[in-house]
């Protein structure tokens, strides 16, 4: 079922670049973010020891939001379903890629600096609930798939 429905999808290559784009997008953003990928001297790509778990999750949900929006797009665009049912995975990959972005320091300031104590909370908030809060969007990017693996199975008439 899940790889008939993967199929269908990817045997246009305007969705494999479309899920491959997502991918490298939101894993180089969220690991510039994350402070792995330093540019000043020169480009430099490094993950401690300690941060590896954290580095292993932003895969997960860069791998998983490419791969669920892409099928969702194309859920869209050519079985004509409603945005409703693949509205999860967006809500997944934004849970996903904001749940780092507060917690580096320059973006970190400017939010204190912005929104004052209510950003002081959400970035406290936000740094101590991190990997949890990855965790959450990876669940919610799985659900959402097995979901449009369904419709797509059921919509498409794809043999088990």
């Amino acid at each position: 079922m899940h790889r008939q429905a993967l199929g269908l999808v990817f045997s246009n290559y305007k969705y494999v670049a479309l899920s491959a784009s997502i991918f490298v997008g939101l894993l180089i953003s969220l690991s510039w973010i994350s402070e792995f990928i330093f540019t000043t001297p020169k480009l430099t790509f490094y993950v401690p020891g300690y941060a590896l778990p954290n580095f292993s999750l932003i895969v997960v949900v860069a791998a998983l939001s490419g791969l669920v929006i892409s099928m969702s797009i194309y859920r869209i665009r050519i079985m004509r379903s409603g945005s409703r049912k693949a509205g999860s995975g967006f809500i997944g990959s934004i849970i996903g890629a904001s749940a780092g972005a507060c917690s580096c320091g320059s973006i970190g300031f400017a939010v204190v600096s912005a929104f004052g104590a209510v950003g002081g909370t959400l970035t406290a908030f936000l740094t101590n609930y991190e990997i949890p809060l990855r965790i959450i969007s990876i669940g919610i990017l799985v659900y959402t798939y097995y979901i449009t693996v369904k419709g797509l199975t059921a919509e498409c008439k794809i043999q088990r």
